[in-house]
């Protein structure tokens, strides 16, 4: 129709990563942009995240200073960008779009979209040697450590033995570090990762 702003009603963005906010229009001939605005309702309060007009852009709350931008050689493209994502950004987001006419009249829409913000259960973990690997020489110092990726905290346990086996914990930590290698350290070992 004509005029009319697209985006989705809802949108699930994932914790300390960037998101957009779609709302885009078909530009129509002799109808000029006048004002863009992105507003804001949280739970415990509302706002003007972000306001295009002819002196420029204004993101005037201080919250999503240096981390909102929208589009700007893309006529028709309002989409809101949303730098690492907040817990606190979770809310209902509306884009306002008014247009002047040839004639000097006004047309305003608005569209809303519902913002969750979620979090990511670690992945599996890969187990990383350090110098100078996995076989070492007697005496040597060397270590292993556990990465896994998902929403932070990530906190990692180290066994000695086979998972769903007979296992020695080993202790807590990313690293799993040894001084003075000995051959009865030889072995398996294994880490496992767990997200909040």
């Amino acid at each position: 129709a004509f005029l009319d702003l697209m985006g989705p009603d809802e949108i699930k963005g994932i914790w300390k990563q960037s998101t957009t906010l779609p709302c885009a229009y078909v530009p129509v001939k002799d109808f000029v942009q006048e004002t863009l605005t992105w507003t804001v309702v949280h739970d415990h309060s509302s706002g003007t995240v972000f306001r295009r007009d002819s002196s420029g852009d204004h993101v005037l709350l201080s919250e999503y200073r240096d981390r909102v931008s929208v589009p700007k050689d893309a006529p028709g493209d309002m989409s809101l960008h949303i730098l690492t994502l907040e817990v606190s950004d979770r809310g209902t987001y509306t884009c306002q779009v008014t247009w002047r006419a040839s004639n000097n009249s006004l047309i305003a829409k608005a569209i809303t979209t519902k913002v969750e913000v979620v979090k990511v259960a670690a992945t599996k973990p890969v187990i990383r040697a350090g110098e100078p690997g996995l076989a070492v020489p007697a005496g040597a110092s060397a270590s292993l450590t556990c990465v896994a990726g998902g929403s932070p905290p990530i906190s990692y346990r180290w066994f000695r033995g086979t998972p769903g086996g007979r296992a020695v914990p080993l202790g807590s930590g990313a690293e799993l570090a040894w001084r003075s290698l000995r051959p009865s350290d030889s072995g398996t070992y294994y880490c496992e990762a767990q997200g909040r």
